[in-house]
């Protein structure tokens, strides 16, 4: 392992509470983090309604697991956090500077969360998913793409 590499994940939370793991992969470039996180969330929103697209075969990356959304607010978000080129600037500054970057979308319909994450790892870092804060902030920006503005 060298002395700094990245992870991501992407897991999704019920209003139930209960966390569940839809993929994760290591890389030794903040840069393909973010490319990983970019490609899950438009596989994501272009799954809705039917079989998620195949995974990138860069890498040997595994894609994540498919999740049914109930509306289409999570699968907009995804598509809008992919496409915003000043979001994915801060994303990845967020990492370069050693912080985590997150993305929450939810749908509200059922209370669904599906959350992004990357952040670096190494000898003096964790390896263990960092927790995000009731609403996800990168660089003190809101990160969560719905359709009301948080309270």
């Amino acid at each position: 392992m060298r002395d700094l590499e990245y992870v991501a994940a992407v897991t999704a939370t019920t209003g139930g509470g209960g966390a569940l793991w839809l993929g994760g992969i290591a890389v030794p470039h903040r840069r393909l983090v973010l490319r990983w996180l970019r490609r899950q969330a438009l596989r994501l929103a272009d799954g809705h309604g039917r079989d998620l697209p195949p995974a990138s075969p860069w890498l040997r990356a595994r894609g994540v697991r498919q999740i049914t959304f109930h509306g289409s607010d999570a699968p907009e978000g995804l598509r809008a956090w992919a496409g915003d080129e000043g979001r994915q600037d801060e994303a990845l500054g967020a990492l370069e500077s050693g912080r985590p970057t997150l993305l929450t979308v939810v749908d509200p319909a059922v209370g669904l969360r599906l959350t992004l994450a990357g952040w670096p790892v190494g000898p003096d870092r964790p390896l263990a998913t960092p927790v995000p804060h009731k609403e996800p902030t990168t660089q003190g920006r809101d990160l969560t793409p719905c359709c009301s503005a948080p309270p």
